[in-house]
């Protein structure tokens, strides 16, 4: 699963590995009402990402890393969200990994300087769809999924899916009473 995250509009994306290939299998945006208190959006992050994780039971979790450009407040925004989405993620045993915005526009097309749409496009392309996905923050989190899905996030995904199952795999211990 991929996150980009942000208070206003965080996008999520799922993509499971086949073979060789990745597909899509979910992408959207969880949206928050501007007019709320920033801990109620927040919750409501919460909330939505809990019920995503405990319905696509995702292995690993990938999070575009926050990028400190000139808005400090709006860094510091995404960061909480971030923290939100980290949480979520420990609650339900499912491991975070963090991407900078280069690291993932190289991942998907080979280039950390590549422009946003061209990212967008890519990453229709790399999924086998008819068109770009929509919306932006929905592309951006699939991005982050592919960048994931490459090699390294790949494998490190298969331990932690094995790693996850042979737990479940062992019996729990009882105390004869």
């Amino acid at each position: 699963m991929g996150i980009d995250p942000g208070t206003a509009n965080l996008g999520f994306g799922v993509v499971r590995i086949e073979g060789g290939h990745m597909v899509a299998l979910d992408g959207g945006v969880i949206e928050t009402n501007a007019g709320q208190a920033l801990e109620h959006r927040l919750a409501h992050i919460h909330r939505s990402l809990i019920e995503l994780l405990d319905w696509h039971q995702p292995s690993a979790l990938a999070i575009e890393d926050i990028y400190f450009g000139k808005n400090s407040s709006s860094a510091m925004k995404v960061g909480q969200a971030s923290g939100v989405v980290m949480l979520a993620a420990a609650q339900r045993g499912v491991e975070c990994f963090a991407y900078t915005p280069q690291a993932i526009k190289s991942a998907v097309c080979g280039s950390g300087d590549a422009a946003k749409r061209q990212v967008q496009k890519m990453v229709g392309t790399l999924l086998g769809l008819t068109e770009v996905p929509r919306p932006d923050h929905a592309a951006d989190a699939l991005a982050v999924a592919i960048c994931h899905g490459g090699t390294a996030g790949r494998r490190e995904a298969e331990d932690a899916a094995r790693k996850k199952s042979a737990a479940r795999a062992q019996p729990s211990a009882r105390v004869p009473g």
